[in-house]
């Protein structure tokens, strides 16, 4: 079935999509209805900016179709350091509720085209108020977040570069790994120069050491996505039990 132009969505149809985002799964009608009767639908091509650090802190968005990058920016340098590779059915832009500035810390990118919900703050404030639910899953979401990103410090503080790139690694076939006949596929392009940015590293020392893993058999490259083929080794060499 052909997808509806977004200019031609109904207030069903924007409630339909908000429905089977995650945090639509506990959602009382009522409440997505009127969610729907708030939100925007936009659509960003691959590496289109979303928003920038800065920016207005004034709404959120949740990934209907894609994945979003989220990264900071070094003004000086112009140097990136990339947070997150967030899925289809994400939440995201959540500073909007507690910014004290009412303004982007972020950045946010389209990682591959990508169609998404925006909800004006007071709008999903409201709902939050509202429906038991959306307040439970955002403040957990919030929390997640802030314990990946303690960890992802105590990483840079305690491991070496192998030992973060394996983490990163279990981590993402966790996340995005799909069954193959070898291993676990991340079924997500990672160019080497991303994989620095996730582990505060260099393209070059992120290469090397991916292409030692492929010697030893622990992973392989398919198509610019890495095959993981004996997680239990990343496991055990990034100490995680």
């Amino acid at each position: 079935m052909r997808k509806k132009p977004d200019d031609n969505l109904t207030l069903n149809d924007r409630a339909l999509l908000i429905s089977r985002l995650d945090l639509g799964a506990g959602l009382d009608q009522t409440v997505v209805l009127r969610l729907a009767a708030s939100t925007g639908v936009r659509n960003f091509g691959r590496r289109r900016t979303i928003y920038r650090g800065g920016d207005e802190a004034n709404c959120l968005y949740a990934i209907v179709e894609g994945r979003v990058k989220l990264s900071r920016h070094d003004n000086v340098s112009g140097r990136e350091a990339v947070i997150d590779i967030l899925p289809a059915g994400a939440l995201f832009g959540e500073s909007a509720l507690y910014s004290q500035t009412a303004t982007r810390g972020n950045w946010a990118m389209a990682y591959e085209s990508s169609r998404l919900l925006n909800f004006p703050m007071g709008a999903f404030r409201e709902a939050m108020f509202e429906d038991r639910w959306l307040y439970d899953y955002t403040f957990k979401m919030i929390g997640q977040r802030r314990e990946q990103a303690e960890r992802r410090i105590a990483n840079f503080a305690l491991d070496a570069i192998p030992a973060r790139l394996d983490k990163l690694l279990a981590e993402f076939s966790d996340r995005y790994g799909v069954d193959a006949n070898d291993g676990v596929l991340i079924d997500i392009p990672l160019p080497h120069r991303e994989i620095a940015s996730l582990l505060g590293s260099t393209r070059e020392s992120v290469t090397v050491r991916l292409n030692a893993m492929r010697r030893a058999g622990t992973i392989d490259f398919v198509k610019r996505k890495i095959l993981v083929k004996h997680r239990e080794a990343l496991v055990l060499t990034s100490g995680q039990v």
